[in-house]
């Protein structure tokens, strides 16, 4: 079985037993919550309060990222035509701080991302945080639903294979087209300011 360094889930709306049992599986004993708003209506026992004191039963320490890691920017600056930017987003020295912190505590425990969506590619978890956390030459694994681990570097071809040819039509190089189809992807899946939003009021994740 291949090492990972850290690991990530989107925790959908999969049951709060079957959702500890997957970390179980995967011997994590951390959970590193990326929401950028750490609550669902949908499923409550997700939200932030509910989440720590069950994890805190199992023995699981949780700890909130949302501000330094989360996929919704408060700065406007940080949005292209009303779509974060994740690129941008991935320079900013609070990021940056935020990745150091998250690699501190990985030291100690074994780690798992977490944020809503189930598809590794439709969240910022893999698209923004993990792909940062790659470029730092740590490895990754997506612990999908059925609770199977993907290597993010798999996850990555996924990413071009899904890309189509358009990714391809400027670019050479797999590199530059692997940054092609991020670019792209972010572009479709990215959270987006609705109209009138002020100060952070987005989408729910």
């Amino acid at each position: 079985m291949q090492s990972f360094d850290l690991f990530s889930i989107g925790h959908s709306n999969i049951p709060v037993e079957r959702f500890v049992g997957v970390l179980r599986s995967a011997g994590v004993n951390a959970v590193a919550d990326v929401r950028s708003t750490p609550a669902s209506r949908r499923f409550p026992w997700f939200s932030r309060k509910n989440l720590a004191r069950t994890l805190q039963g199992e023995g699981v320490l949780y700890v909130p990222f949302g501000e330094t890691l989360g996929g919704r920017p408060r700065d406007p600056a940080l949005y292209r035509d009303g779509i974060a930017d994740y690129e941008e987003m991935a320079r900013q020295p609070e990021f940056r701080v935020g990745l150091d912190r998250l690699l501190t505590v990985a030291k100690r425990h074994r780690v798992c991302l977490m944020c809503a969506e189930r598809e590794p590619l439709d969240c910022h978890r893999c698209l923004l945080v993990s792909r940062s956390l790659a470029d730092r030459g740590c490895a990754v694994g997506h612990i999908l639903q059925d609770g199977t681990i993907e290597p993010h570097t798999a996850t990555e071809q996924r990413l071009l294979a899904c890309s189509g040819p358009d990714a391809d039509l400027f670019v050479t190089g797999q590199r530059e087209q692997l940054a092609a189809a991020y670019r792209l992807r972010c572009r479709a899946v990215a959270y987006r300011a609705t109209a009138g939003s002020k100060g952070g009021e987005f989408r729910d994740a």
